[in-house]
């Protein structure tokens, strides 16, 4: 299986490192990753000016290309200028859970989205601040999980969340509801700085991300790219015929 990896947190992040190690026991790896820190970009990409893309060493095994643009550049890079053939994408492991409205905003999930738009199935991986410890065990448990449910025969991208916790396993749907909120600072010069607040309201809706992962279980959750409100165009559809 061929398999191309990237994130949102920059090449040089350890969660990148962990997860192409641990996809070399899959087959061949190739890595595509943002040059630096690009998270929250959620789906952006550059259309108005050229970017830097260098081959590096990376791993042993690994060949791997940083560029100086968004996560969902890579892919596109990947895709259309370096014609790289995957039959999987990975993208992470993000520094951060990506649930519930952080989704949108998500540069992981976004690599994942741009991922199916080239025709590749994906997962995306996130996991809590910090939360790199014994981190393969988890990978192993979800991907055996994803594996052994055959959940890409159903779906082209799946959304894994790791717990600081080890409950187990549960399939979900996105919240909704924030697992971020932002409030803003004033400094000088007329400036505004986002400061980042927890909005976890200790719900217990384990079919949903964010509580799910907030309870101790790791969330795999499939996700689309099509954004059509699918039961409001039905009950449209049914009030427009003659």
């Amino acid at each position: 299986m061929k398999i191309l990896v990237t994130n949102d947190d920059g090449i040089g992040a350890p969660g990148i490192r962990i997860l192409a190690e641990w996809a070399k026991k899959f087959g061949e790896v190739t890595v595509v990753a943002p040059k630096t820190q690009r998270s929250a970009e959620s789906h952006h990409v550059n259309i108005h000016s050229s970017f830097e893309c260098r081959e590096i060493d990376f791993l042993p095994g690994v060949r791997a290309w940083y560029v100086d643009s968004s996560p969902a550049d890579c892919i596109r890079v990947a895709d259309a200028g370096l014609k790289i053939e995957a039959d999987l994408v990975f993208s992470g492991i993000n520094d951060g859970l990506n649930v519930g409205w952080d989704i949108v905003y998500s540069a992981t999930c976004g690599a994942a989205f741009e991922a199916n738009y080239s025709g590749w199935k994906a997962i995306a991986f996130s996991t809590f601040f910090g939360g790199f410890r014994n981190i393969e065990k988890k990978l192993d448990d979800a991907y055996d999980f994803i594996h052994g449910h055959h959940l890409l025969d159903y779906t082209d991208l799946l959304n894994v969340n790791f717990a600081d916790g080890d409950k187990g396993i549960r399939l979900t749907r996105q919240a909704n509801a924030p697992y971020y909120r932002d409030w803003f600072r004033e400094e000088a010069g007329g400036h505004l700085m986002a400061m980042g607040y927890s909005a976890y309201k200790g719900s217990r809706n384990l079919d949903v991300d964010l509580d799910a992962v907030m309870n101790g279980y790791t969330s795999i959750s499939p996700l689309t790219v099509s954004r059509t409100d699918e039961k409001a165009y039905r009950k449209i559809q049914k009030l427009l015929q003659p």
